[in-house]
């Protein structure tokens, strides 16, 4: 992986990654922000899920909660992602090469594959079931499936700092 360990070392070496870095207050500003586009993104994306499982909000409509909700889920995620390219680029070689941050990496990945999935397969029809307090076997496996890789995202991210 020297591609990789070059892009790192650059990264380190920038001005935004020496800034975040050397900055008494500037890290765990953006550390703040991340976490709490973390828990707007894993909130509302977890209230969805709960719908797909049948386990709250059963009288909502599942298209009409996902159009309130999934705009909140992006805005999170653009949160997420520019705050915690700000915190790489400061520790990029020293988090390069970390277990649980690469597991995180990895578990983020495939939640982007999973949600391509249940937009494309599942959410596609929900017009025949978007009413029902009882979903899909289809949902409720997407939902829970969801649920994992969110709790698995977290544990990994808090896994970082002590591996």
């Amino acid at each position: 992986m020297p591609d990789l360990q070059a892009l790192c070392k650059w990264l380190d070496q920038t001005a935004v990654g020496a800034a975040v870095r050397e900055s008494l207050w500037l890290f765990p500003a953006i550390e703040t922000l991340h976490l709490l586009g973390m828990a707007a993104l894993v909130g509302t994306v977890t209230v969805l899920d709960l719908r797909l499982l049948g386990w709250a909000m059963r009288r909502e409509r599942v298209s009409a909660l996902a159009g309130m909700l999934l705009p909140w889920a992006w805005a999170a995620f653009a949160v997420q992602v520019v705050t915690g390219t700000l915190l790489f680029s400061s520790e990029a070689v020293k988090v390069c090469s970390n277990p649980a941050f690469r597991l995180k990496m990895v578990l983020i990945f495939v939640a982007g594959v999973h949600a391509f999935i249940f937009h494309w397969f599942v959410y596609r029809d929900v017009a025949n079931w978007d009413d029902r307090a009882l979903l899909p076997m289809k949902a409720k496996i997407s939902g829970f499936v969801s649920i994992l890789l969110w709790v698995g995202i977290v544990a990994a991210g808090r896994f970082i700092g002590f591996v």
